[in-house]
């Protein structure tokens, strides 16, 4: 049977480029370039959804918080693996966010997911920390504040991995976001963070 891993992200899963602002095609989205190179043992579940925040339900597109749209996703597929990739959007200035604050939006999902698989063997999970966000582009006040942030967050995404036993990968270390808009990531990126899930996933399977 194959192993089902689900990509739970915001745009950056999505695939949005930052240069059109459209969706990047699949050929370059790393959910699937990452389905690619793991090969027919596994499933990848792409589900980035654009505005998807840890903490806040975003103003004006409805409700995008990570807890409110992961729960139908565990009851609809059996799971090996989860990847969650979140942050970015909660660095927003209109936010004003702390890094701890967010930090406990990603323990109360990962919380939501204990509770939901009690008693039943839980899924491996991968938690990635935000490329590092700029004050840049287009976005300049969007993300005002965001690069005093960014190692804290870090940090604390970190810690919070260790403390639930989950993988972490730092993206601040290997990936670069675009100038365009200072928060996402070019097709280039995507390659990258597909590969690094690659070799994690590999890793938990040796």
């Amino acid at each position: 049977m194959k192993k089902a891993i689900l990509c739970f992200g915001d745009s950056n899963t999505w695939g949005l480029n930052p240069v059109t602002g459209k969706r990047f095609e699949g050929k370059v989205r790393w959910p699937l370039v990452l389905a690619e190179m793991l090969g027919d043992q596994f499933t990848v579940i792409e589900a980035g959804q654009p505005n998807r925040t840890l903490v806040n339900n975003p103003p004006f597109i409805g409700e995008l918080s990570g807890v409110s749209y992961l729960k139908p996703l565990l009851e609809a597929h059996s799971l090996a693996v989860i990847i969650i990739a979140l942050g970015t959007n909660d660095l927003k200035q209109r936010f004003k966010l702390t890094p701890e604050q967010i930090g406990q939006g990603l323990t109360n999902l990962l919380d939501s997911i204990e509770e939901f698989y009690e008693g039943n063997k839980q899924p491996k999970l991968i938690i990635l920390s935000p490329a590092y966000v700029k004050c840049v582009g287009q976005y300049k006040h969007v993300y005002e504040g965001a690069p005093s942030k960014n190692e804290a967050l870090k940090k604390e995404f970190e810690n919070i991995a260790r403390a639930k036993k989950a993988y972490f990968c730092d993206l601040q270390q290997s990936i670069t976001v675009s100038a365009i808009d200072g928060g996402h990531i070019d097709a280039d990126g995507h390659a990258k963070v597909a590969a690094l899930m690659c070799n994690l996933i590999n890793e938990a399977y040796a």
